[in-house]
């Protein structure tokens, strides 16, 4: 079902001083605000008592990506011009996508990745992104020459880069990390399962387009980005059999929910979801009606973004804008650092 929208009813204010600069450690006693589905009711907690609002039987779905240390610096051939590039999506073995930072980056240009191999600019995409072809494959230079990509609004550089990981980071690929779920421990999660919880695993790639904001006026004009996700056959029968069974099915961010819902469209007959294997360009807006997803664990997302119009879709506008409202008054941090949100 189509709704008529504009993208300034998903903007709301935030003073710089809400965006959560550093992690809290430990990651679980991250806040947690727990907004009723139904009701609207909130209630403020700590991430560490989610199992609370759970049941034996429900399925929390987790997505396993790995942030790549996707940011380089190069210098140009034959000048030493500084370049910073930021791997988005691999073409084939040499050639990727890249956003680029430097003058004169046009066709031809030459430029030598410090600790790692020449590249060249093959063609000019979209603004500052272009197609660069290395003379090695760039990503077994990665651990050596990258850096791990932070949001533009984190100043504060990480100590830690494993920091910018979930606990049960596995497959390698994302530009940036599945935010809701960095608040899980090791302990959390073997807690929520001797409670009788269970999980499942899938795989989205985030893109670098997820902090981009909406500029078109109507937000159905707009353009989603595509990201990879895969979801095995083993998931698929456990969610499926989860919903049988007579348990919720709990997306842990706002990658799962998509995947889960892209996924609803390869199932079978008689199944919840399929398999799925591929890129997904599923755009959320108000109006959507969720096929799996239940629940959801969810940061608090930067405004105008498809994020926050995702999250509105699940729980509704004036809910998630009042929410967000509340939790300024009572202090949340808000951001990838910052702290969680519960619908259920």
């Amino acid at each position: 079902m189509v709704v008529n929208l504009k993208t300034s009813d998903f903007d709301y204010e935030l003073p710089s001083e809400f965006i959560a600069q550093t992690p809290i450690e430990p990651r679980h006693d991250a806040r947690l605000l727990v907004l009723d589905r139904k009701t609207g009711d909130i209630e403020h907690t700590f991430f560490h008592d989610l199992g609370r609002f759970l049941a034996p039987g429900d399925l929390l779905v987790l997505n396993e990506t790995r942030v790549i240390p996707a940011r380089l610096y190069a210098r140009k051939i034959p000048t030493g011009g500084r370049v910073e590039l930021l791997l988005l999506k691999r073409r084939d073995l040499l050639t990727w996508e890249v956003l680029v930072g430097g003058k004169g980056l046009t066709v031809g240009k030459r430029f030598q990745v410090e600790s790692g191999p020449e590249g060249v600019i093959e063609l000019v995409l979209n603004g500052s992104e272009r197609l660069v072809r290395f003379t090695d494959p760039v990503e077994s230079y990665l651990i050596s020459a990258g850096h791990v990509p932070l949001p533009p609004y984190i100043h504060t550089q990480l100590s830690d880069p494993e920091r910018y990981q979930t606990v049960y980071a596995r497959t390698p690929g994302s530009a940036a990390a599945p935010t809701a779920g960095l608040h899980f421990t090791p302990a959390l999660i073997e807690g929520l399962k001797e409670q009788g919880l269970c999980f499942a695993t899938l795989t989205l790639h985030i893109g670098l387009d997820t902090f981009a904001p909406v500029n078109e006026n109507d937000p159905h004009e707009h353009k989603i980005h595509s990201e990879w996700c895969q979801i095995t056959e083993e998931a698929a029968e456990l969610i499926t059999k989860t919903r049988e069974e007579g348990g919720r099915i709990v997306a842990i961010g706002t990658t799962s929910v998509r995947a889960l819902e892209s996924a609803a469209d390869a199932a079978l007959s008689g199944d919840l979801v399929g398999q799925f294997d591929g890129p997904t360009n599923l755009f959320i807006l108000p109006g959507y009606k969720f096929r799996v997803v239940e629940g959801m664990v969810t940061n608090f997302h930067l405004p105008r973004s498809t994020l926050i119009m995702l999250v509105a879709a699940f729980v509704g506008r004036d809910r998630i804008l009042n929410a967000y409202e509340v939790a300024k008054k009572e202090g949340y941090r808000f951001y990838s650092f910052g702290d969680a949100m519960l619908i259920i």
